[in-house]
């Protein structure tokens, strides 16, 4: 296969294999986030099906590749002893494109890099693969540039972002719609749903004597209601945490608990938040039994749906677009009262699972618009939140009917494990990939056309910047070694080779490339020579000239071109 003008050669891939691959690490560590937990969810659940025959990775440095390629030999042993996996950085992304017929590419997050990668597949793949990336939040207000960005004649109805729910869909859809009302109408990606999906059988009911034990551990005790809300700990993200005080308060007055009520509150706080203790004490004062449990790690995590009553998650912002932990709230087994608000609504059936509680928002939002682009995240986020309202009452009463009737409590959550079971494991969502990715390769493309097209938010750097050096490179350039040169090809002198350009300039090719130049020989004609014995590509070869001319291995010859 040819290698289309680029200098990363790598074996050619059998045409009937099946190769996934990825711009994105997919295990991430650290702190516990519910985009991170379903990526690396997503990834286990697809290994553990294996529906390819290899998986490729290219990620953005090289402490990444170790660390990723650590991870996948120590949770993957098999895969990664039969050589399946291949994990490089994204230097060697044009090469692996242009000799292996991938299967599709797959990527944790639709936002930053579909279009981008979409140019060069079909600049160079020799087949048009399928790109599909999730959706997680969806309302920072840059992500308008990066939609925008998706929508663009290298779009190919193989190219799809999958919304986690019909929320998300709606949103993603109507973002495509605004955007092609300002500039047109232009080719976008597909939108499908496939949810994220949960761990069953880590998270499960717990038995009673697990239940016994986490009760112990948050200090509850018998009769006491506990209400779980498992969140970021914050007045601007995912939900406000004040007006649940009012419907713990307000529930208590109607429906008084003979054991009591106490709320556990538990989730991601950001370090030197002063959100946490302002929340207990203004709990203190409205009489509410209140604790905080700061960024539970697993363990403490599992306890606090073992230990609890009922799931509550009034959320109101709309950084909220599926509601994973309401779904590892049914796995565990328990009821869920929660707003009747985005993908909420895909995961509790009403009645049957849990409660919907009604919400209001606004039917118009001009000022926040024109501020948000203007104003840190946060900012614009809460001034949304402010005027989303979740029923206080309806959720009280909500609540409180769950408070007052353990056996319905316990019907539900039944009903909520079984759904989790049923409809969101992640063996199932990983099912749900594969027939995607096999799916989309069904969908016609142009293949010979998308060649040609260039992305328009894609900087032509040279000629953009063409007036900034007195000349650009050139036929007319003659070039012959210097002192320097001759002694590199030598072996009397040595190169310095930055790490991340060591692929871009081989030693070997280096001397080559002077010894070619041991008379004055233009430029083109060097360029020729480069790719005729050495196998480089057009924009390889120019490359390294221009670098041997940066580090004073060649120069311009002013006396013509030698025999």
């Amino acid at each position: 296969m040819t290698n289309h003008g680029n200098p990363f050669i790598i074996p050619i891939t059998m045409e009937s294999q099946k190769i996934w691959a990825t711009l994105d690490p997919f295990h991430e560590g650290g702190a516990i986030m519910g985009r991170s937990v379903a990526n690396e969810a997503l990834l286990r659940a697809l290994l553990a099906l294996d529906p390819c025959d290899e998986y490729h990775f290219f990620l953005r440095d090289r402490k990444l590749v170790q660390s990723v390629d650590a991870f996948l030999a120590c949770e993957f042993p098999a895969i990664h002893g039969a050589g399946r996996f291949a994990v490089r950085t994204r230097e060697a992304l044009p090469g692996a494109l242009a000799s292996t017929p991938y299967h599709c590419f797959h990527l944790s997050d639709c936002i930053n890099f579909p279009a981008h990668l979409a140019r060069l597949r079909n600049a160079l793949a020799p087949q048009i693969f399928p790109i599909t990336g999730t959706t997680h939040s969806l309302s920072y207000t840059r992500y308008m540039t990066d939609f925008l960005a998706h929508m663009w004649k290298g779009t190919t109805a193989r190219d799809c972002v999958v919304a986690t729910s019909s929320g998300a869909a709606q949103v993603v859809g109507s973002i495509y719609d605004h955007l092609s009302e300002q500039y047109g109408p232009l080719p976008r990606p597909r939108v499908e749903r496939i949810p994220l999906g949960v761990d069953t059988e880590a998270l499960r009911p717990p038995t009673p004597q697990e239940r016994t034990a986490a009760r112990a551990q948050f200090g509850l005790v018998d009769g006491e209601l506990a209400v779980l809300v498992f969140a970021r700990i914050s007045h601007f993200s995912k939900m406000d945490l004040v007006p649940v005080l009012r419907v713990v308060r307000r529930m208590d007055r109607q429906c008084a608990v003979p054991g009591g009520v106490r709320l556990l509150v538990a989730g991601w706080t950001e370090e030197g938040d002063s959100y946490p203790e302002t929340l207990v004490n203004l709990a203190t004062n409205a009489g509410v039994h209140l604790d905080v449990v700061p960024r539970p790690d697993e363990q403490a995590k599992c306890a606090l749906y073992h230990a609890a009553d009922v799931f509550l998650s009034p959320v109101d912002n709309p950084q909220e677009t599926f509601g994973l932990t309401v779904l590892e709230a049914a796995a565990a087994g328990l009821p869920a009262v929660v707003s009747d608000y985005d993908g909420y609504r895909d995961l509790v059936l009403h009645n049957e699972t849990g409660l919907l509680v009604p919400t209001i928002g606004p039917d118009g939002t001009v000022d926040v618009d024109s501020l948000a682009p203007l104003m840190y995240d946060h900012e614009y986020h809460l001034l949304l939140a402010q005027q989303t309202v979740v029923d206080v009452g309806a959720c009280a009463r909500a609540l409180g009917s769950l408070a007052a009737d353990p056996a319905r409590r316990a019907r539900l959550g039944r009903a909520a494990r079984a759904r989790a079971e049923a409809g969101f494991s992640w063996r199932l969502v990983a099912e749900k990939y594969a027939a995607l990715w096999d799916r989309l390769w069904a969908e016609p493309v142009d293949a010979e056309a998308l060649r040609g097209y260039v992305h328009p938010l894609h900087m032509p750097y040279a000629r953009i910047f063409g007036g900034y050096p007195s000349r650009v490179f050139g036929p007319d350039l003659v070039l012959s070694w210097t002192p320097s040169g001759e002694a590199v090809y030598r072996d009397q002198d040595f190169i310095t080779i930055y790490d991340d350009i060591e692929s871009r300039v081989d030693p070997e090719t280096v001397k080559r490339t002077v010894f070619f130049a041991r008379k004055p020989v233009a430029a083109d004609e060097l360029l020729r020579k480069l790719m005729a014995v050495c196998g480089l590509g057009l924009e390889q070869a120019r490359f390294l000239i221009l670098w041997a001319l940066k580090h004073d291995l060649l120069e311009r010859a002013d006396d013509g071109i030698g025999s």
